[in-house]
C-alpha cells in the first residue's frame, strides 16, 4: 500500500521506465529487421540486375524478371509478418504490465480510501457509500473498456492474419512456375 506520496511517484516512475524500455526494445528490433531487410533487398537487387544484364533477348529478360519477382514477394510478406510479430509482442508486454499496474494501483488506492472512510465522522455513512459505489463503478467501467479493447485487438490481429494468408495464397498462384516449355 502507498503510505507516502513518494511511494506512488516511485511506482509511476518504475512503470514509465518499463514502458520506455519495452518501447525501445521494440524499436531496436524493428531497426535491426529494417537493416537486415535493406541489406537483403540490396543484395538481391544487385544479383537480379546482373542476371537481367545477361539476358540474351526480350523473352528471356521477361522470364528472368518474373522469376526474380516471386522471391521478392515472399520476402516482403515475411518482412510484414516479422513487423506484425514485433509489434504484437511489444503491445502484449505493455498491455500485461498496464493491467498489473492498474490492478495494483487500484488496490492500493482502494485501501487508502477504505482507511480514510473508516475514520469518517459519524453520520457520513451515505457519503461513504457513495464514494464506495463510485469506486466500484469506475473499476467496472475500466474492466469493461479493457475487455472491449482486448476483443478489438484480437479481431484486428485475426484480420491481419487472414489478409496475410490471402496475400500469400494469391502470390503463390501468381508466382511463375518453372516451365519445361520452350518458346520457339
Amino acid at each position: 500500500m502507498f503510505t507516502k506520496p513518494q511511494d506512488f511517484a516511485k511506482s509511476s516512475f518504475n512503470f514509465a521506465l518499463f514502458f520506455a524500455n519495452t518501447a525501445f526494445d521494440g524499436f531496436e528490433r524493428l531497426a535491426l529487421l529494417n537493416l537486415a531487410a535493406t541489406r537483403s533487398v540490396f543484395e538481391a537487387s544487385l544479383s537480379g540486375f546482373e542476371a537481367l544484364l545477361g539476358a540474351k533477348d526480350v523473352q528471356s529478360f521477361v522470364s528472368l524478371h518474373k522469376e526474380l519477382s516471386a522471391p521478392t514477394i515472399e520476402k516482403g510478406l515475411e518482412y510484414s509478418r516479422n513487423v506484425i510479430s514485433i509489434a504484437a509482442e511489444t503491445k502484449e508486454k505493455i498491455a500485461k504490465e498496464v493491467e498489473v499496474h492498474v490492478a495494483d494501483t487500484n488496490a492500493k488506492v482502494s485501501g487508502l480510501v477504505e482507511k480514510a472512510l473508516a475514520s469518517a465522522p459519524a453520520g457520513s455513512e451515505v457519503a461513504v457509500a457513495a464514494v464506495k459505489t463510485a469506486i466500484k463503478s469506475a473499476n467496472e467501467a475500466y474492466e469493461g473498456l479493457n475487455k472491449v479493447a482486448k476483443q478489438a485487438a484480437e479481431v484486428a490481429e485475426a484480420s491481419v492474419a487472414a489478409a496475410t494468408n490471402a496475400t500469400i495464397k494469391a502470390a503463390a498462384v501468381a508466382a511463375p512456375k518453372s516451365s519445361s516449355k520452350k518458346v520457339a
